[in-house]
């Protein structure tokens, strides 16, 4: 990228004096010299510390639904500091908190909260095992269900590594991760109905939870096909399973009641965080009362911040306002046009695309009509969809410099700055070399 870096060069220098990479997620590191560093956020914008300005369609990877320091979010979350920020006790905003996500999530009876998504599908895991008093946990390749050992496996991994597709191999993301939990985990491809329910006749009665989200929304956002959520809320009634659906992304962004109002499906257990707080550090993981009160019946579930004030009054104030305003019908409607002209563009240009996701989070795969897995994604065109996304930076508009990760949008992306977006790739396309 042809981007005066010079700021964020000397800083990554420092950094990595003291943090490996440079950095405090893997995710944040693009690179010797070309990972930008940031100052600050407003709106749908953001400044590196080179003072760069971008349109951001990162948003933090997806948490930011309304903008950055936005400012009814940020006046509350003052408000309720001011009173303390953390008690080893219960206060009643958190039970408005719980009675707001029950009331707009249609499968939601009963709610704990906790601080990030990886908190939140752990704690379900559990509370799944403990329910059905089995072990083995069911997932799909190229999900990403946080950073916990439980679940990291066949998520970023080569897929020719998982082996044949009727027979995959669970592959660990990295190391540092048990083998044994190997034999814990089952891991399949996404929207294969034949090979999912194949297997549930071999291993179903020791499953104790299908854990999914209703995208890939770690590998291009690609949809389920149509009838495969229903098939996977069906086989697990038949098998007694408890379906957890992960919505740490889709929760309150793709609709008030995310994917389950929006395909009117009932999980048993569902996980939320991202957009639930508008960036602040919070989360929740919910379900059926029946499943959800065993927690403290022998069931082990906490946190010392699970109650932080300023989690806790940042999704008051986003739930509100999504519950009040027509926040996510203007993405959707914004959203909408801006994958519709991406779809234009790489047309003009004669370049096959495949658009996947919904209006609030998408992305697209180069050269290919249609991809419904991780490994149908790998056969896409990856290193010059880097390259249009290099050249879209340099011109002050970032998606993420990463292929996998969705386009996310917030309430503060205007039409006015779609029009540039759309602008801004249309020459990218026809300046990346493919």
């Amino acid at each position: 990228m042809n981007i005066p870096f010079e700021k964020s060069k000397e800083l990554q220098k420092r950094a990595k004096q003291v943090m490996p990479l440079g950095v405090n997620s893997n995710f944040r590191y693009w690179g010797e010299g070309i990972t930008p560093y940031v100052q600050k956020g407003k709106g749908c914008y953001l400044w590196d510390v080179d003072g760069n300005r971008y349109i951001d369609y990162r948003r933090a990877f997806g948490p930011i639904v309304l903008g950055q320091a936005y400012d009814a979010v940020d006046a509350k979350v003052h408000e309720e500091i001011d009173k303390g920020l953390l008690f080893a006790m219960t206060c009643e905003l958190e039970v408005e908190v719980a009675e707001m996500i029950v009331a707009m999530c249609p499968a939601v009876e009963m709610v704990r909260l906790a601080c990030s998504g990886t908190e939140a599908t752990m704690h379900a895991i559990r509370v799944a095992r403990a329910y059905t008093g089995r072990e083995r946990i069911v997932k799909f390749e190229g999900m990403y269900h946080g950073f916990h050992d439980h679940t990291l496996w066949s998520t970023y991994a080569p897929v020719e590594a998982y082996g044949n597709e009727n027979y995959p191999v669970p592959i660990p993301a990295g190391s540092g991760i048990p083998r044994p939990m190997s034999q814990m985990i089952t891991t399949l491809p996404f929207n294969r109905f034949e090979i999912f329910e194949k297997t549930l006749q071999s291993i179903g009665y020791q499953v104790a939870a299908v854990i999914m989200e209703p995208c890939l929304g770690n590998c291009a956002a690609i949809l389920p096909e149509p009838g495969f959520l229903e098939l996977v809320r069906q086989k697990c009634d038949e098998y007694g399973i408890v379906m957890i659906l992960d919505e740490v992304k889709t929760g309150f962004r793709i609709a008030r009641g995310g994917a389950q109002e929006f395909y009117n499906l009932k999980p048993d257990l569902a996980t939320y965080a991202k957009a639930l707080g508008n960036g602040y550090p919070v989360a929740a993981f919910g379900g059926k009362k029946e499943i959800m009160s065993v927690i403290g019946q022998g069931v082990s579930q906490g946190g010392t911040y699970t109650n932080n004030k300023p989690g806790v009054a940042a999704a008051y104030a986003t739930l509100k306002l999504l519950r009040d305003e027509p926040v996510l019908e203007t993405i959707a409607a914004r959203g909408l046009r801006l994958m519709q002209g991406v779809k234009d563009v790489f047309d003009r240009a004669g370049i096959p695309v495949c658009i996947n996701g919904y209006p609030a989070m998408f992305t697209f795969a180069v050269g290919a009509e249609k991809v419904i897995n991780q490994r149908d994604w790998s056969e896409t065109e990856k290193d010059y969809y880097l390259r249009i996304m290099d050249a879209m930076i340099e011109r002050g508009v970032m998606p993420d410099h990463d292929p996998r990760e969705p386009w996310f949008l917030c309430y503060s992306h205007t039409d006015e700055v779609i029009d540039q977006t759309l602008s801004v790739l249309e020459d990218a396309v026809r300046t990346a070399k493919r």
